[in-house]
């Protein structure tokens, strides 16, 4: 069954967010708002760093059968 046009799992930058939070951004706690800023700059780059992985995020085999 296709997905809805406006279904989150087609945005792009939604599975970026994903990715990102799955794997550098969930289950933290910081002392202070700098931390965090600093923290998803930090992870904003690692990902920035790995352009294979972003292509990747937006290659999902099931987005592309229909």
């Amino acid at each position: 069954m296709p997905l809805p046009a406006k279904c989150p799992e087609l945005n792009p930058q939604e599975n970026v967010w994903q990715f990102m939070r799955d794997n550098w951004l969930s289950n933290r706690v910081f002392d202070h708002d700098n931390a965090l800023i600093d923290h998803c700059c930090d992870a904003w780059n690692k990902l920035e760093a790995r352009p294979w992985t972003i292509m990747s995020i937006g290659m999902r085999d099931w987005a592309h059968r229909f």
